[in-house]
């Protein structure tokens, strides 16, 4: 037990001092933002300062607070859906070829279509609801998540699976220990992209449907030529979705990939 914790308390410390490179990154970006504004003024872009100002306003106001969490809310629960029905339905693509071949072109179909087209037909069977907004984070999140699952399933090590399997493990007990650990080099950097599709599709669909959230404080400060508003809501989006991916599918991913971890020789684990 106490070995379990300290190697994960590692992990998590580990986790926390790798942040830097990532806070090095939003530093340039600030840099950028700052030289843009500079070039182009305040009417085209808002300095980073004022955008934190205008972020420091809406903190402090309790609608703003149900504002974001109503977007939360929408991108969590679809990116969940998204994720049971998606990875649910590329496991079984990945272990029957047939059901590839069968699901590519469907595959294809969704991804041609943009999420635009979905949300006026979601607006036209929903109208401006919660299920508008998470029926097209299905459509526009699923085929990736489908693929990532599929192709970690497709691509694992059969050797592995036989060896489970003269060691006695039953079949339940190998996908979980065996064949489902290999998926999350394809399946969990399609999570994190579906995870950042569940935001942006959210905000552009509460946009155009009317339906409240970030995307109707955007469209309240595009009507206001409020250039600062409208870019705090981003930074908010942005900040929420990095929160919910750093708390939700990273430590989801270190816990199921310890294995790769301890398989790495000593001095090379980073």
């Amino acid at each position: 037990m106490h070995r379990q914790f300290m190697d994960r308390l590692g992990r998590v410390l580990e986790f926390l001092w790798s942040g830097w490179a990532g806070a090095a990154a939003l530093c340039l970006f600030a840099a950028a933002w700052q030289a843009g504004h500079e070039a182009y003024g305040p009417f085209i872009l808002t300095s980073p300062v004022e955008t934190l100002r205008a972020i420091g306003v809406l903190a402090i106001s309790q609608e703003a607070w149900s504002v974001a969490l109503t977007t939360l809310q929408r991108a969590i629960t679809g990116f969940l859906l998204v994720t049971g029905v998606g990875g649910c339905l590329g496991l079984v693509a990945g272990y029957s070829p047939a059901s590839m071949r069968v699901a590519s072109p469907l595959v294809t179909v969704l991804l041609g279509v943009p999420p635009i087209a979905w949300i006026v037909l979601a607006m036209i069977w929903f109208g401006g609801s919660d299920a508008t907004v998470r029926t097209v984070i299905l459509v526009a999140a699923l085929p990736v998540v489908f693929l990532g699952a599929a192709r970690g399933i497709a691509t694992r090590d059969r050797g592995l699976d036989r060896m489970a399997q003269a060691f006695g493990a039953g079949p339940i007990r190998r996908f979980f220990s065996v064949g489902l650990r290999q998926t999350t080099t394809t399946l969990f950097p399609a999570l994190a992209l579906a995870l950042g599709t569940s935001f942006k599709v959210a905000v552009m669909a509460e946009l155009l449907a009317n339906a409240g959230g970030i995307g109707g404080a955007l469209a309240d400060a595009r009507t206001n030529l409020d250039i600062a508003n409208a870019l705090a809501w981003v930074v908010i989006s942005v900040v929420l979705l990095i929160l919910v991916e750093y708390a939700l599918v990273h430590p989801v991913k270190g816990e199921i990939d310890r294995w790769r971890r301890a398989a790495q020789p000593w001095g090379i684990k980073r």
